[in-house]
């Protein structure tokens, strides 16, 4: 599976520490993986009705990534603290 990535991802993970830029890489590493694995804590973002839905996951407790699964590839699309949920 690829990864694609909206210019908002890339401006925000550009601002992050290195310490969860680095964090924030393995995340993407085990979604690649297993979108479904328990360390991630994916869920769907509600109260948004796009196709495909987006979706969050887990860096850490305080941080959060949004995508959405498209058959051929991964599209990322925020990653904020939760104020991520204003504009997913």
């Amino acid at each position: 599976m690829v990864v694609k990535t909206s210019r908002y991802f890339e401006k925000e993970f550009k601002r992050l520490p290195q310490g969860l830029k680095d964090s924030a890489k393995k995340k993407i590493e085990l979604l690649l993986d297993n979108v479904s694995h328990p360390s991630l804590r994916v869920k769907k973002v509600i109260g948004y009705h796009e196709v495909p839905s987006i979706m969050e996951m887990s860096i850490n407790m305080a941080f959060r990534i949004t995508f959405q699964v498209f058959p051929d590839f991964i599209y990322l699309r925020h990653v904020r603290t939760h104020e991520i949920f204003r504009h997913p």
